[in-house]
């Protein structure tokens, strides 16, 4: 199995959080303003990236006809302003016929009604019943742009939950990456033991670290 298949497995696994993910990532990896559509899912997975640029969503249909299963699909906005990028129709598309794990949309979504009551994985920065249009654009984003952008998303790993998404980059899903997941939640359980059964404040915990002082706890650890 590979390292990054490794990370994936370890994180459904241990249902480890967006929190946790971004404290292994050195407190990085968030993507700004997303949050839940439906609250309550858990969904983590590799990414591949498309996007939609000119007010039109002509690219996310085309990228998406042929998409491979089982991925997070991540959608992106390049000068799409305010205008929701997807809707009930492509979010169908993407849950029953290509069986997305999640998807994520950095700007609007539409036909939130529907969406809401199929309770898709969806993470979004919100609603608005204003679409983009359909034509072709006339003026596509650069191929460097495009390269950028899948350098950083492609094939990485996103974790969805109700705080958020979290990316993991491709070139970051080492062993290194796994060995400080695994240190985090051993860590979260030492802090969360500490504060239930051993009358510590979290000042004792978090700055003290008073449990390392105690070797016989440690060594039972």
């Amino acid at each position: 199995m590979k390292k990054i298949d490794k990370i994936v497995d370890y994180l459904i696994r241990e249902k480890v959080s967006t929190t946790e993910v971004a404290d292994a990532l050195g407190k990085a990896g968030a993507i700004s303003g997303i949050e839940p559509l439906n609250r309550g899912h858990y969904q983590v997975g590799r990414i591949k990236w498309v996007y939609a640029c000119e007010e039109s969503n002509w690219t996310i249909h085309d990228q998406i006809k042929d998409i491979e299963e089982n991925h997070v699909i991540f959608i992106d906005s390049f000068q799409c302003f305010d205008r929701a990028l997807v809707g009930e129709l492509v979010c169908k598309y993407l849950f029953v016929y290509r069986r997305a794990r999640a998807v994520i949309v950095r700007g609007k979504v539409r036909d939130a009604a529907g969406l809401m009551q199929e309770n898709w994985p969806i993470w979004c920065t919100g609603c608005n019943p204003i679409g983009c249009f359909k034509n072709k654009p006339e003026k596509d984003i650069s191929e460097s742009l495009k390269m950028e952008y899948r350098e950083k998303y492609d094939g990485g790993i996103a974790i969805c939950d109700d705080c958020g998404v979290v990316v993991i980059p491709e070139k970051k899903a080492d062993i290194d990456l796994l060995n400080s997941l695994y240190r985090i939640g051993k860590q979260e359980e030492i802090w969360f033991d500490r504060l239930d059964h051993y009358n510590e404040n979290t000042y004792e915990i978090v700055c003290e670290k008073k449990y390392l002082k105690d070797k016989f706890y440690m060594e039972k650890k």
